[in-house]
């Protein structure tokens, strides 16, 4: 090695050292990190901005004194939690895109008001809810257009202050018993029930209330009796496709869209429309495609998936409330929403916006379990989730 490699080779290993240094006294610093430190990391995660220094003093305080979850429902009391954090955690459940760039609308608006409300989130695929904003000037909420979000947004409206409840059956122009809650808000019907064959619906409620996609839950042993006629029985002549790629889907999911049948997104209108006891023609597409297959008479769903390895995801998780069977999306979406695969989503999800990661080791994972079981006996209240995940990431 000449002496031009040999200084090369010891600039390197000083570098490598100095590097080695750095990490050892950063990972110093997050061990031996105080009160003070951890409430700051836990106002920034939780709110987006820095916490006064009296909010500060506060927070340290209650982590001082063993008490994080105080200090973490102190900084969920900052507006930026609701119109910045919460925003931007349910805002891409709302379009196919699963952008967070989408505009504020109906859909986030409620998910922002139940959390603040602690209205139990189990009943958020089901409430006759939704939430507009009473700041002045203002155009009304519109069955036809998003407007009223749009300007709330542009105009810096505080959604903490201003977000009020109201009946998702009178501003909808749909029985109460046809509310879905965020299934029937204006922005899902319009990214969801556009168009196809309302499969859509049931795949991204499948995707963003129990964090599973279709390839996540195929089940080629149950029955496919409820496959509707536009699912060819041998797509490109070949029945095999059908029987080990196609039944694995359309078994659980067709019986359950049942419960969309009367539901549609009009484009002309540019609004929900809710037909009862008349399936909507959608449902009858490409019929030739197989004709003996199953022909959609109302909107009595069943979920197959009570059975079959899918009866992991836990339904009914410890209630009565549902049994399987019913009729039309609200009861279809307490079906969804009392399993266990709902619970554990829901803090999935606080866990990545909070924690800035998914669950990655075992530790992490009993937390996420313990979390979602206190999630269901607290009565589905979200805030002690964020609450309860920000206590565990707020550094040590």
């Amino acid at each position: 090695m000449n002496i031009d490699e040999r200084v090369k080779a010891g600039s390197a290993r000083r570098r490598i050292a100095g590097a080695a240094c750095m990490l050892a006294l950063l990972a110093g610093a997050t061990a031996i990190a105080g009160p003070r430190e951890q409430a700051k990391r836990m106002h920034d995660r939780l709110a987006g901005v820095p916490p006064t220094e009296a909010v500060l003093v506060d927070m340290a305080a209650d982590i001082q004194a063993g008490d994080a979850i105080a200090a973490a429902e102190t900084a969920m009391q900052n507006r930026a939690f609701y119109d910045v954090t919460l925003k931007n955690f349910a805002t891409p459940w709302s379009n196919r895109d699963q952008t967070v760039f989408a505009p504020l609308n109906d859909y986030t608006a409620t998910v922002i008001g139940m959390v603040r409300d602690d209205v139990p989130f189990n009943t958020a695929l089901s409430a006759d809810v939704v939430y507009v904003s009473n700041a002045p000037g203002l155009p009304a909420y519109s069955a036809t257009g998003n407007a009223h979000y749009e300007q709330a947004e542009s105009g810096g409206v505080d959604l903490q202050a201003t977000l009020v409840a109201r009946q998702q059956s009178a501003l909808l122009g749909i029985p109460a018993e046809a509310t879905a809650g965020l299934i029937t808000t204006r922005a899902s019907s319009e990214a969801f029930f556009i168009d196809g064959t309302n499969r859509a619906m049931f795949r991204f409620t499948l995707m963003n209330h129990m964090c599973r996609d279709l390839e996540q839950v195929q089940d080629p042993t149950l029955p496919p009796d409820r496959i509707r006629q536009d699912v060819s029985r041998s797509p490109g002549g070949d029945s095999r496709v059908f029987l080990n790629n196609c039944i694995t889907c359309h078994t659980g999911m067709d019986p359950m869209t049942q419960a969309f049948a009367y539901y549609d997104f009009d484009e002309t209108q540019q609004r929900l429309v809710y037909t009862p006891g008349t399936p909507n023609a959608k449902y009858f597409l490409n019929a030739d495609n197989f004709k003996p297959g199953y022909v959609t008479p109302n909107d009595n769903w069943d979920n197959y998936w009570r059975s079959g390895h899918n009866r992991t995801l836990g339904w009914g998780w410890g209630t009565t409330a549902t049994t399987g069977s019913g009729t039309g999306a609200k009861s279809l979406g307490q079906e969804f929403a009392n399993s266990q695969a709902f619970a554990n989503c829901q803090v999935q999800k606080v866990f990545k916006a909070v924690c800035f990661r998914a669950p990655q080791n075992a530790a992490d994972r009993a937390r996420a379990a313990t979390i979602a079981q206190n999630f269901r006996s607290n009565g589905y209240r979200l805030k002690s989730v964020f609450a309860e995940t920000a206590a565990y990431c707020m550094g040590n």
